[in-house]
């Protein structure tokens, strides 16, 4: 693993929810760190905020190099794919925006960044993407809904940095982000991935 990259606001009805335009602007990036990389079972709840959100994305792995590469030349670099989730403390988000100030404390803190099994192989353009807490359904659409397809992340972030094998692409969240509490168990699919399961304490 060497970078990590979300995009932010690429689903229409998640873009809305946050109160922007969902047209077709550019995307636009924020990082986290490597060790923000969660894969186990059990996810700490993290200090500083009252209002821990779920993010459901699809995570696109990284396996060759590039920059400045077309859509078909970026998606020819994917190794693989999984679902993740984007944890983000919106209290401390609000007011970073408020303030004209960056996320990083919001979006980059330990163990942001649970992530299930990747999946060598191209990635899923189509099928449902969904994430229930505590067996109640949260979030639900399609990953034929992301604003920008994968090929076009890619290509869009190439000619912001040069890609390498090991950076992670998270890809946009779908409609539906709320908040998630010590001792819940959440539950993430995209597509016939495989699941992500973990519980906060």
């Amino acid at each position: 693993m060497r970078r990590i990259y979300c995009v932010g606001r690429n689903y229409a009805d998640h873009a809305r929810e946050m109160g922007a335009d969902p047209d077709r602007e550019p995307p636009f990036f924020f990082s986290k760190p490597r060790d923000a990389v969660i894969t186990a079972e059990a996810v700490p709840y993290p200090p500083a905020t009252a209002d821990l959100h779920h993010e459901v994305e699809l995570v696109l792995a990284v396996g060759g190099s590039g920059a400045d590469l077309t859509p078909q030349e970026a998606g020819s670099l994917t190794f693989g794919a999984a679902v993740g989730v984007d944890l983000t403390r919106r209290d401390l988000q609000a007011e970073a925006k408020k303030a004209g100030r960056p996320w990083d404390m919001a979006k980059g803190f330990d163990a942001s960044a649970p992530i299930g099994l990747i999946r060598p192989g191209p990635a899923p353009a189509s099928g449902a993407i969904r994430l229930s807490v505590d067996g109640e359904p949260r979030q639900a659409g399609d990953l034929s809904q992301m604003i920008w397809a994968n090929g076009e992340i890619l290509s869009h972030l190439s000619r912001l940095v040069r890609l390498e094998p090991g950076d992670l692409v998270f890809t946009g969240t779908p409609a539906g982000v709320g908040a998630v509490t010590r001792g819940q168990q959440v539950e993430a699919w995209a597509a016939d991935l495989p699941p992500l399961r973990f519980k906060l304490f």
